[in-house]
């Protein structure tokens, strides 16, 4: 699988929208490029995909921007293909409800930190859930067995689990382009709404965000609302391994910086200048319409500049540059009419004959008219409320060649890299003013120390680097996931393992209990066996060649009660009582519990410091349970108390354990894998021996079992087991196949 994983292959980009919009013209289709900084970042990287060593093709997946005739869409479909796009069909009263409705009416606001603005209403997310399987079912239509899938962005957030379903074995990436929020307000969508997208989120391999903070913000949410811990990033989701890291996205560098020696460009510049008075200075502030934007604050800043500072009368401009937006949506309908009577007021207020103070564009830039505004403004003021990452900012970095000053707003993710620029607070008018004071009067030699740092910083992460770096973080997820999934019992092994059991005179069947013949429980009193268990149980113990034993870290009283009816042996408190089949309870040997007095007001303190949390007492340990608890306050909780364990109990001959959501203290020199070497191996001498648990107790018994055992870890972790199984059905399936197994002739029979 490696090596066909090292071969270049295609990718499938993934998105809403494709990077064209699709119309007719005079009868014939037509694809008009789209504008957006995921197209803009993708590109560059996809036409040099050639380079990227994995990738060697590459096919767009997305909506076509427009609804088009059931009778043109196969023309569309052929057409699309010519330039490596495949469209996905919906109509447009679909998309206004999926788009329009969900995603930019609930995602969009509460992502955004918008909550008041966030409409929560069901015909929306069944929409948005219609439209990810529309997508699902396109994807899965054109995808190969080698492909990458590439999915971005909040409109596709159930794709990844969906995809996961339809092709278990493909590897997935996904992205968000947008914050993700804080646990407090992702809370605030129905619960069943926010499970699912996490749930959906975590069916792609890779999940990768633009800063640490919202990377950090999904682990929460997932242990909040799953109850999914993770180990630096990593968990492991069902019977695979997911990743979650962060990934700041670059620009295409070379691009906007060497732009500004095109002609087009120095010819607009220069015309922007000879419109100015000469030694005007320019403050540039160009933004998609929207309420995130800050726009309204940055204007409210400005007026508070030219308030205070009425020496810069006359002396400099603020260039405001609109992009239109979601045009005809009533919360950008208002923001723009917002925005057009401030800078009437404004420009009212301090303009004069021969100087206004804002100029004001609604309008779509072409590129070089961008750049050259760019690298003729003197200040870029880039303020947004929210902003995932904010590529404008580092556009005006990369275009302003070696002056001019970056304002930036503390609130996007872009401020985490470009730390040199001015760093203000988006919500206060005060800082934006005396940044734009600071930023006017910033020396040029200081200007350029700020730019050169920062343009390296660019120049060296730029969207290619983002995206390769991305890219072979994604195959070393699915190598990593491919090798533990290799270390899966297969039919072969399966196979072989009933093989030798059958051919075998003496059997020794060593089972962990919870978590390996039984799940886990919020509540860990009350796992009883089930009917099914009890029933394999018996049944292999029926064999005469077989010795099955229960080897278990729960107390011999609880044991007693659930199974000592059967004809089994019991190990109880990972092997310091051992009660053989027919016999009676002994220890396996002379064991102090003198030190639990000192022990257990440690354990209670931490129980009373964390509801839903209890201490359970044994003869020769203590317990702490956590699993009914908080899940994210539990996890601190029980590293703390570890910490204080370690260093308390250093002088003590006790051992403690971190086993699934529990802290154990127990007396030291005691373990399964002792317990199994010292008694079951040595008085039956078996031909043929199995061990199944699920956590790292387990792994002492791994360890001392010959290397012809069949060892078995439940789940998929690295271990010292030969082979992992996926949960503990898997296991009761194993073993109530091996109880039905026949003996392999007659001598056997009446065995």
């Amino acid at each position: 699988m490696s090596e066909q994983r090292d071969r270049a292959r295609r990718l499938l980009v993934v998105s809403n929208r494709l990077p064209f919009t699709a119309v007719e013209k005079g009868g014939e289709l037509a694809f008009v490029p789209s504008a957006g900084g995921l197209v803009s970042g993708l590109t560059g990287y996809l036409e040099s995909a050639g380079s990227a060593g994995s990738i060697n093709e590459y096919l767009w997946v997305g909506w076509p921007g427009s609804s088009v005739d059931p009778s043109r869409q196969g023309d569309l479909e052929r057409k699309a293909r010519e330039v490596n796009a495949h469209p996905v069909f919906i109509s447009e009263p679909e998309m206004d409800r999926f788009y329009y409705g969900f995603c930019n009416s609930t995602i969009w606001p509460l992502f955004h930190y918008f909550p008041s603005f966030a409409y929560y209403e069901e015909e929306y997310w069944d929409e948005y859930v219609r439209v990810n399987e529309v997508f699902a079912d396109a994807v899965a239509k054109v995808a190969r067995p080698d492909d990458i899938i590439w999915v971005h962005d909040y409109q596709l957030m159930l794709l990844p689990g969906m995809l996961r379903e339809r092709m278990p074995e493909a590897q997935i990436g996904f992205f968000l382009h947008i914050p993700f929020p804080g646990y407090e307000l992702f809370r605030l969508m129905p619960r069943r709404w926010g499970r699912a997208i996490l749930e959906g989120i975590l069916g792609a391999d890779l999940i990768g965000f633009h800063t640490h903070d919202y990377t950090q913000y999904f682990l929460r949410s997932v242990l909040r609302v799953l109850g999914l811990e993770h180990n630096m990033g990593q968990m492991i989701v069902g019977d695979r391994i997911a990743r979650i890291e962060t990934f700041p996205m670059g620009i295409d560098f070379g691009r906007y910086h060497d732009s500004v020696k095109v002609l087009g460009v120095q010819e607009h510049e220069t015309r922007l200048r000879n419109s100015l008075s000469n030694g005007t200075k320019v403050v540039l502030s160009i933004d998609r319409l929207d309420y995130t934007k800050g726009i309204v604050h940055r204007l409210h800043g400005f007026e508070e500049f030219l308030s205070r500072y009425p020496e810069w009368y006359g002396e400099v401009v603020l260039m405001l540059v609109v992009v239109p937006s979601r045009i005809g949506v009533g919360r950008y309908q208002e923001t723009k009419e917002r925005i057009e009577e401030l800078v009437g007021r404004i420009n009212g207020q301090f303009g004069m004959l021969d100087w206004v103070p804002i100029r004001y564009q609604y309008t779509h830039l072409p590129f070089e008219h961008l750049i050259a505004l760019y690298h003729a403004s003197d200040v870029g003021l880039v303020t947004p409320l929210r902003d995932g990452m904010n590529l404008i900012a580092k556009e005006y970095i990369a275009a302003s060649t070696d002056t001019g000053v970056l304002i930036l707003s503390e609130m996007a993710g872009a401020s985490k890299e470009l730390g040199e620029a001015i760093i203000i607070n988006p919500n206060s008018r005060e800082e934006i003013a005396e940044a734009i004071l600071q930023a006017l009067e910033m020396p040029v030699e200081e200007q350029r120390s700020r730019n050169d740092t920062m343009q390296q910083r660019l120049r060296r992460y730029d969207v290619t680097s983002w995206a390769t770096d991305f890219m072979q973080e994604l195959l070393k997820v699915c190598e990593d996931r491919d090798k533990l999934a290799s270390r899966l019992l297969s039919e072969r092994s399966r196979a072989r393992l009933v093989e030798d059991y059958t051919r075998a005179e003496r059997r020794l069947l060593l089972l962990d209990y919870d978590g390996t013949l039984m799940p886990f429980s919020t509540d860990p009193r009350r796992v009883e066996p089930t009917a099914r268990v009890r029933d394999v149980l018996s049944a292999l113990a029926a064999d005469s060649r077989n010795d099955v034993v229960v080897i278990s870290g729960r107390d011999r009283n609880t044991l007693e009660d659930w199974l000592g009816d059967l004809p089994v042996s019991l190990v109880a408190e990972h092997g310091a009582w051992i009660r053989d089949r027919g016999s009676d309870w002994h220890l396996s040997r002379p064991l102090k519990n003198d030190w639990k007095p000192r022990i257990r007001p440690v354990l209670e303190t931490y129980s009373d410091r964390l509801p839903g949390s209890f201490v359970e007492e044994k003869e020769f340990s203590l317990v702490w349970h956590y699993r009914a608890a908080d899940p994210e306050l539990g996890a601190v909780r029980a590293q703390e108390l570890l910490d204080h364990l370690v260093n308390f109990t250093a002088n003590i001959d006790v051992q403690v354990l971190q086993g699934n959501k529990v802290v154990e203290v127990k007396t030291g020199g005691v373990n399964k894998g002792i317990a199994a070497a010292q008694h079951h191996l040595a008085i039956l001498d078996p031909d043929f021996v199995l061990a199944v648990g699920d956590d790292w107790t387990d792994e002492y018994l791994f360890m001392a079992l010959p290397d012809s055992a069949y060892t078995l870890r439940v789940g998929l972790a690295n271990s010292q087991a030969r082979y992992n199984l996926r949960d503990h059905l898997a296991v009761l399936d194993l073993l109530a196949d091996l109880s039905h197994v026949k003996a392999p002739d007659a001598a056997h029979a009446g065995s």
